[in-house]
């Protein structure tokens, strides 16, 4: 069995945004397809998308896994429920996420989850004087006290809370961390994006530095090593001029290894790039 798994709630109405958050544009990618990728960096069990019924979605990577919510608009409880019943039998501990939260940091991530312990059943971030539901650890045998909440029409995650262990992380706690301290000082982990303001105002930033190498017959085309701006693995291999194709493979942090151009990038990693023939 794994340690952990990852849950993404793609369910929601998306009013204020006006249209479905997860298929917003994400530097070529789109917002589920970002959050899934840095969820999945970050756990090493099943990576789940909770959908509302017949909800289309953007294209995920074959590994991810897609349920359905019992019934649509039910709030965040209804689909905590789709996906902690998902992997309950595959993992202990889920990650829950929302969609558009395109500037997570997988240490964040790992971070959360870390601080679940046997005396812990929910470590809640609370940052910048809210607390984070969705984006929130959650021992995954909980599936049965949010059906039973379900049933009782206590839709509320604050219902919830009310029942089990939570550990609360404020600003201080999850800074600790240095690395995360280091890549993610403001905690843009948790910002998230309800009107269209935000996704501009987002989507306006710079992409992460990204530290590039090259090895192989690649070393006589591109400079090594150098810094990229990119969210991707496809814009850090067009930034370094080169293509994503069959004859290069990216390798990222020096072990993943992907062609997938969509693959998320975030603040502080190395892609590495190499002939096929090398490598691949």
């Amino acid at each position: 069995m794994a340690h952990t798994a990852g849950i993404v709630l793609a369910g929601g109405r998306s009013s204020r945004m006006g249209r479905p958050k997860a298929a917003l544009e994400w530097h070529g990618s789109t917002l589920l397809r970002r959050v899934v990728g840095l969820i999945g960096r970050a756990v090493d069990g099943p990576v789940v998308v909770v959908r509302a019924p017949g909800q289309d979605l953007p294209p995920l990577p074959d590994a991810v896994e897609v349920v359905e919510d019992a019934r649509e608009g039910q709030g965040p409880l209804q689909g905590l429920a789709a996906g902690l019943g998902a992997v309950h039998a595959r993992a202990p501990v889920a990650y829950v996420s929302s969609t558009d939260v395109p500037l997570l940091h997988p240490l964040f991530v790992r971070r959360v989850l870390g601080a679940l312990d046997d005396d812990v059943d929910v470590v809640l971030p609370h940052v910048g004087g809210f607390r984070h539901p969705l984006a929130a650890a959650y021992r995954t045998e909980l599936a049965d006290a949010v059906e039973r909440l379900i049933t009782q029409d206590r839709m509320r995650p604050a219902f919830l809370f009310e029942t089990c262990r939570v550990r609360l992380l404020d600003d201080e706690a999850l800074l600790a961390d240095p690395a995360l301290a280091a890549l993610d000082p403001g905690l843009d982990s948790v910002l998230n994006l309800n009107e269209p303001a935000d996704y501009e105002d987002a989507r306006a930033r710079p992409a992460p530095d990204i530290a590039i190498r090259v090895f192989g017959a690649l070393r006589r085309l591109v400079a090594d090593p150098q810094v990229v701006a990119a969210a991707t693995v496809g814009e850090a291999a067009a930034a370094s001029g080169l293509t994503l194709d069959e004859h290069i493979v990216a390798a990222l942090n020096g072990d993943h290894m992907t062609r997938d151009p969509e693959s998320p990038l975030a603040a502080g990693d190395t892609v590495s790039f190499l002939a096929a023939d090398a490598g691949g």
